[in-house]
C-alpha cells in the first residue's frame, strides 16, 4: 500500500522506469496532459514555472492521457516531439497513461485519494494538476482551468 509519492515507479516516454523516490525532498507538480485540447497552451506556462523554480527543487511531470475526447492520439515519441517543438518543454513528459477507470495508473489512483476534487475519485479533464509537497504525502489539487501562473503562491509555500 503506497503511503507517499516515493512509493511509485512510472514509465518515461522512452519506456524506461523512473522511480519517484529519486525526487525525495522535492516538490513535484504532476499534470495529465493532451496535445489537442483547449488547455494545451498551458504547456507554455508549465515550462515557465519549471524554468523559474527548477533550481529551487521543483520538478514537473507531464502524463499524457487520451481518455478525454481522444485529445492525445499520438505515440509517446510523437507526444515528446510535439511538446519540445511547439512549447519548448524541458521538464519530463512521461509515457501515456490512463487516469480514470479500471486501467488508471496506480499513481493517479493514489493522487485522487489524497486530493479527491469536485468529482471525488475521478479526473474531470486534461491538465488537472497535483502539487505534491517535499514530504511526498501532502497533495493539493488544481482544476484544468487553473493557469500554471496561478500556482506560484502554492509552489513557493512548498519550496
Amino acid at each position: 500500500m503506497a503511503t507517499s509519492l516515493y512509493d511509485f515507479t512510472v514509465k518515461r516516454n522512452d519506456g524506461s522506469d523512473f522511480a519517484l523516490s529519486t525526487l525525495r525532498d522535492k516538490p513535484v507538480l504532476i499534470v495529465n496532459t493532451a496535445s489537442k485540447c483547449g488547455f494545451t497552451g498551458q504547456y507554455s506556462g508549465l515550462e515557465s514555472l519549471y524554468q523559474e523554480y527548477k533550481d529551487k527543487g521543483l520538478t514537473i511531470l507531464a502524463f499524457p492521457c487520451d481518455q478525454f475526447a481522444h485529445q492525445e492520439p499520438g505515440t509517446d515519441a510523437e507526444i515528446a516531439e510535439f511538446c519540445k517543438l511547439n512549447y519548448g518543454v524541458t521538464f519530463p513528459v512521461m509515457s501515456k497513461i490512463e487516469v480514470n477507470g479500471k486501467g488508471a495508473d496506480p499513481l493517479y489512483v493514489w493522487l485522487k485519494k489524497q486530493a479527491p476534487g469536485v468529482l471525488g475519485g475521478s479526473i474531470k479533464w486534461n491538465f488537472t494538476k497535483f502539487l505534491v509537497g517535499k514530504d511526498g504525502k501532502s497533495v493539493e489539487r488544481f482544476a484544468s482551468k487553473t493557469e500554471p501562473e496561478e500556482l506560484k503562491a502554492s509552489i513557493e509555500e512548498v519550496l
